[in-house]
């Protein structure tokens, strides 16, 4: 079960990853488990674990983005920073508007914060989120983007 933002009644809210499952994405070889998700303002928090070889295609980060590597390395597939890798153990952050595409080549687990979800570029145009969902429609209302 995926974690969403509780009522505001509450102040701390404990979540368990090791209690959830790997939710698979649209994306060959990514899962993960979400901490923490706001439909009102689109954060997201998320556990995300990579196959060796397993590719996040064309995407734009809406706004900061925010991933620490826990085990493996995220690495830029092209774009303006192609090449960089984050190992295990390092923090990347990337400012809002940059795009490019990621993979994880041996493989990879980190956690992963969004201020507002990812835009994913399809090969006929169209702007989907993760899920596959138009970004317009299941995020323009965040006013982000």
């Amino acid at each position: 079960m995926d974690a969403v933002t509780p009522k505001a009644d509450q102040h701390s809210h404990l979540v368990r990853p090791s209690e959830m499952e790997w939710q698979k994405t649209r994306f060959p070889g990514c899962e993960m488990k979400t901490l923490l998700l706001d439909r009102k303002s689109g954060l997201v928090t998320a556990l995300m674990r990579f196959a060796p070889g397993a590719v996040l295609p064309d995407h734009e980060h809406v706004n900061i983005e925010q991933t620490w590597v826990l085990e493996g390395s995220l690495v830029d597939k092209d774009g303006p920073a192609q090449g960089i890798e984050c190992k295990a153990g390092e923090f990347i952050w990337r400012e809002a508007g940059s795009r490019h595409a990621a993979w994880c080549p041996q493989g990879g687990l980190m956690l992963a914060i969004f201020q507002v979800p990812n835009k994913f570029f399809e090969a006929d145009g169209r702007v989907r989120d993760s899920n596959g969902n138009d970004w317009a429609e299941a995020w323009g209302h965040t006013g982000k983007g």
